[in-house]
C-alpha cells in the first residue's frame, strides 16, 4: 500500500521521529550535506535526484546524487548547507520551514561525514528548475511507489581479501541506477516514510552509520 507520507499526520510522524537525530547532528561539523527532496510531481509522491555533471572532477562525476555539496564556513549549519547547495545547483529555493529533519549521517570511503536533510518541497514542475550545467547534467524523479516495489530493489555485497564486509542497496529500472551513498540515503528515507511497506536488507558491519 502506498504510504500517505505527505499528509499532515505523516509529516508530523516523520518530524517527531527525526527530532532526536536533528538535534544531535544539526550543529555538528560535517564535510558535506545533501537535501533529500520529497516532492509531488503530477500528484505522485516522489524523490528528486540529480545526475552529477560529467564536467566535474573526481570519482563521482556522472553519478546519481541528491542535490548538495561541501559545507562552507559561512554556513550556519548543515541544514543551511543543503538548502544553499540546492539553490545553487537547481535554482530551487527551499525554506527552513519545509525541512522535516536530519536523517542518519553517512560516511564516504574517506570517512568524511555526509549529512542528509529531508525536506518536503511540495508540488514540483521539473521544467521550472534551472540546473547549473557545471554541476548537474540531468534532474529526474523516482516515485515512491517505484522505489517500494521489490523488483526495483537490488543489493550489492562487498568483500575484501575474501571476507564479506557489507551490503549496500541499489535501486533499479529508473532513468539511472541509484547506488552508493545515494542509495543508502534512499534506503534510510524509505524506512522512515514507509516502515510497514519497505523491508531493508542493508547489512554493514564495518560501514559507519554515524
Amino acid at each position: 500500500m502506498q504510504p500517505d507520507c505527505l499528509s499532515v499526520e505523516g509529516e508530523r510522524r516523520c518530524r517527531q521521529l527525526l527530532a532526536r537525530t536533528t538535534a544531535r547532528f544539526r550543529a555538528r561539523p560535517a564535510a558535506a550535506a545533501v537535501l533529500v527532496p520529497l516532492c509531488l510531481v503530477r500528484g505522485v509522491p516522489s524523490l528528486l535526484y540529480t545526475l552529477r555533471s560529467s564536467r566535474l572532477t573526481g570519482r563521482h562525476q556522472g553519478d546519481v546524487s541528491f542535490p548538495g555539496g561541501k559545507c562552507d564556513p559561512a554556513d550556519q549549519d548543515v541544514v543551511h548547507t543543503a538548502l544553499r547547495e540546492t539553490q545553487e545547483e537547481l535554482g530551487l529555493a527551499v525554506s527552513e520551514e519545509q525541512v522535516w529533519g536530519i536523517l542518519q549521517p553517512v560516511h564516504d570511503m574517506r570517512k568524511a561525514t555526509v549529512v542528509p536533510v529531508l525536506a518536503s518541497v511540495g508540488p514540483l514542475d521539473l521544467q521550472s528548475l534551472k540546473p547549473n550545467p557545471e554541476e548537474v547534467d540531468e534532474v529526474f524523479v523516482l516515485p515512491l511507489a517505484h522505489l517500494l516495489q521489490t523488483q526495483n530493489q537490488g543489493y550489492t555485497h562487498f568483500c575484501q581479501d575474501g571476507h564479506f564486509r557489507y551490503t549496500l542497496p541499489v535501486f533499479l529500472h529508473g532513468p539511472h541506477r541509484v547506488w552508493g551513498l545515494t542509495a543508502v540515503v534512499t534506503d534510510f528515507t524509505l524506512q522512515l516514510l514507509a516502515p510497514g511497506t519497505y523491508q531493508p536488507r542493508l547489512i554493514s558491519p564495518e560501514l559507519p552509520r554515524g
